[in-house]
């Protein structure tokens, strides 16, 4: 697909498309209390590390948001098991700190509904290595959500981060694909990227399950089961992702 890619340093009259571009992700992951609080001001602190994508007419059909921060300072120094969250939080730390960033992390590639499977995402993959080797960045991280681990949420990450294809040994999953294609390394799995607790009745608005058993439930949408308690009224989704690790 023919694609024009800026940064919205570049083209800040598009920060209100980007926010309009309807994507696809499961409603509960956007009520995460870390992305909740942060990534709204990313556009407005961050202009020059999100990527905007039009297509021939104009619309946006992707975006790439990322963000700088500080890896190799005391008390850091590898990539966090809180996976996105934490990473959110040190860049916004450092940026209030003044600390000085060594590392970019990826925060979302997202491509407009209706657009998948036309290797969109794995232009502004590259377009997001190419922006940060523009800003003297040696490296791009990524805590990757695999988008087929929905249909297998009660494989361990660990081991589904692992599993590959006999045919030519890359991932089975389709996004941690795009990116050992795209030169990417698996360093590790961030066994709580991302953290959702709600009461029970915003679970069932979101899911339209009724959460009336104690335990894990299966959620669509959701890479491993959300832990439901009857008893005290809410349920708690611990998000894994896997990071990767790219060379600008």
């Amino acid at each position: 697909m023919d694609l024009k890619i800026t940064s919205l340093a570049e083209r800040p009259e598009l920060a209100g498309a980007i926010d309009d571009m309807p994507v696809t992700w499961p409603p509960f992951v956007l009520d995460d209390l870390v992305g909740w609080a942060n990534f709204p001001r990313l556009a407005v602190d961050f202009p020059e590390y999100v990527l905007v994508a039009t297509g021939p007419d104009g619309a946006v059909v992707a975006r790439a948001y990322s963000v700088p921060f500080a890896l190799d300072v005391p008390g850091r120094g590898s990539l966090p098991a809180s996976g996105w969250d934490r990473v959110l939080l040190w860049a916004f730390s450092d940026l209030r700190h003044g600390r000085t960033p060594d590392t970019v992390s990826a925060i979302e590639v997202a491509v407009a509904t209706g657009l998948q499977g036309r290797g969109v995402s794995g232009q502004m993959l590259a377009a997001m290595r190419e922006n940060a080797r523009r800003l003297g960045f040696r490296e791009v991280v990524a805590p990757v959500r695999p988008s087929a681990k929905h249909t297998d949420p009660a494989t361990p990450m660990e081991e589904y981060a692992r599993l590959t294809r006999d045919a030519d040994g890359l991932p089975v999953d389709p996004w941690l694909r795009v990116h050992v294609r795209a030169g990417g390394v698996v360093d590790s799995v961030a066994p709580a990227s991302m953290t959702v607790s709600a009461p029970l009745d915003r679970w069932r608005a979101w899911t339209g399950l009724p959460f009336d058993t104690e335990g894990p439930v299966d959620v669509p949408g959701a890479l491993v089961p959300v832990l439901c308690s009857v008893r005290h009224g809410y349920a708690v989704y611990v998000e894994p992702n896997v990071w990767v690790r790219h060379r600008t």
